[in-house]
């Protein structure tokens, strides 16, 4: 993958939405998120798919619509406040 993406899987994971990255793998091949990329809207069905910086995901988790927009992709999965730099939430609107 190149280094201005990352798989949709890794990328919740490492933002703290999910405590393992298969638990992302899953929801994501079940068609739980929505991508806007471009002004176009798109399911995520792959965990493998790539998310990029400025992308919008909305999703459910835990009975509460979360969106966001991808800020950065991180390197890793730290702390939840460095993860919190990974996104900003948007108005679910």
């Amino acid at each position: 993958m190149s280094e201005d993406a990352c798989r949709a899987d890794v990328w919740l994971w490492r933002a703290r939405f999910f405590k393992t990255r298969s638990m992302a793998a899953k929801f994501l091949d079940e068609g739980k998120v929505r991508l806007t990329r471009g002004g176009a809207e798109t399911r995520i069905d792959k965990c493998a798919r790539p998310v990029k910086v400025g992308d919008r995901l909305v999703f459910a988790v835990g009975g509460k619509l979360i969106a966001v927009a991808v800020e950065s992709l991180g390197e890793r999965r730290g702390p939840a406040t460095e993860a919190r730099l990974l996104y900003t939430p948007l108005d679910a609107a």
